[in-house]
């Protein structure tokens, strides 16, 4: 039995979807099984015809239980009926866009979404004849006046992609709605904990759940939450014909990692909003870009849409010298480079970025701070500034 919907966050991470222990074990089991067998053929067709995604379960390709419980924890969260996962976020993404698209269609998406979700808007999704406007968000009339009689989907990055730019997720799903527009949103970086895009109108809210809700850098995952009518259709389509549910093991990794997704993001909002004051008050920097921060442009709308902030941000800093960028970025020792984000460790990318609102390119550091001590982070990134200078 599941515990009341009443209960905590962290309480419902811990017991929702458990159901009774097998054999008393406290911790689920691992489903690692490529398909499920039955008694008699009519169990079998029945099945099939009735849920393929199970229960009663056939194939790990469309269900499993250990991916099931993962979902329904995911579903939980999000106050969404159902949640659907991938190996990967980028593959949840795919199949969501993919779910609300059809030849010559148009979308409006946010100019500053995630690397790989631009080159699949701007560069793959035109060989079929779909069409896409680039807006950067910021103002919700934008948005609107981007939609066209053939739009089909308006996808939304709140906070965006490096830039971290939000948008008023209402008042656009409001206008899409109106219209019959799916809207589609990633959430990977507030997490469930800090905001719940379907209670303000999103259709298809998406993670890459490698990110803060596993939390351990041990997995690849990405989670797409909406509605059981639009499951049921991705299971019998995307899902099944894109071939990329996530499999039993990491799954059951995302489970583990999500019991503590509570406690960490604590953790995270304190110290990145520490780092990033400690960051602004440097004469080598020119601007924070993050959420957390009383200076952030969108403080009403952050503080309207979102209950806290996570521990991503960038700065820009005021030299655009590439050597003393890089010189910068690589004397530090606690900030590791490399790329993703949402794991234990503390992680650095410096990037040249050239938005679609922006006269020319320039140079930005992006930041993670992970669970390390913050006064550490801190003193790693004091030993490296004075090499902006």
């Amino acid at each position: 039995m599941d515990p009341s919907p009443e209960l905590g966050f962290n309480t419902q991470l811990a017991h929702f979807g458990e159901g009774e222990k097998d054999k008393g074990a406290v911790a689920p089991a691992i489903y690692q099984t490529s398909l499920f067998v039955f008694d008699t053929i009519d169990e079998f067709i029945s099945g099939l015809q009735g849920n393929p995604q199970g229960p009663p379960y056939h194939y790990s390709r469309i269900g499993n239980p250990s991916v099931d419980l993962a979902e329904r924890k995911i579903a939980q969260m999000e106050g969404t009926d159902a949640c659907k996962l991938f190996g990967t976020g980028q593959g949840a993404i795919t199949a969501a866009i993919m779910s609300c698209v059809e030849a010559g269609g148009h979308i409006v998406a946010v100019d500053s979404c995630y690397g790989p979700t631009r080159i699949l808007l701007s560069e793959y999704l035109t060989k079929f004849g779909v069409k896409v406007t680039f807006v950067t968000g910021i103002d919700p009339q934008e948005i609107l006046d981007a939609i066209r009689p053939e739009t089909t989907a308006v996808y939304l990055e709140s906070p965006s992609s490096l830039l971290f730019r939000l948008q008023e997720i209402e008042t656009v799903t409001q206008h899409c709605r109106e219209k019959g527009i799916a809207t589609l949103i990633d959430n990977t970086h507030c997490t469930p904990f800090f905001s719940n895009p379907a209670k303000l109108g999103v259709d298809i809210v998406l993670h890459s759940a490698t990110k803060y809700l596993a939390g351990h850098s041990d997995l690849t995952a990405g989670a797409l939450c909406t509605s059981q009518d639009r499951i049921d259709r991705l299971s019998r389509l995307e899902v099944n014909l894109l071939g990329s549910l996530l499999a039993p093991f990491p799954a059951w990794l995302l489970t583990r990692g999500m019991r503590t997704l509570g406690v960490r993001m604590l953790r995270h909002q304190e110290t990145g909003n520490l780092v990033a004051q400690w960051v602004e008050e440097h004469l080598e920097v020119e601007e924070v870009v993050h959420v957390g921060l009383p200076s952030f442009a969108q403080r009403d709308l952050f503080l309207r849409q979102m209950r806290g902030s996570s521990s991503l941000f960038s700065f820009h800093p005021k030299t655009q010298d590439r050597e003393k960028i890089v010189a910068f970025v690589e004397s530090l020792e606690l900030f590791q480079i490399g790329v993703s984000w949402g794991g234990y460790e503390s992680l650095v990318v410096p990037i040249e970025l050239k938005p679609d609102n922006w006269s020319e390119p320039r140079w930005i550091v992006r930041l993670y701070c992970g669970l390390e001590e913050p006064e550490d982070l801190i003193a790693d990134l004091q030993r490296a500034m004075p090499l902006l200078t």
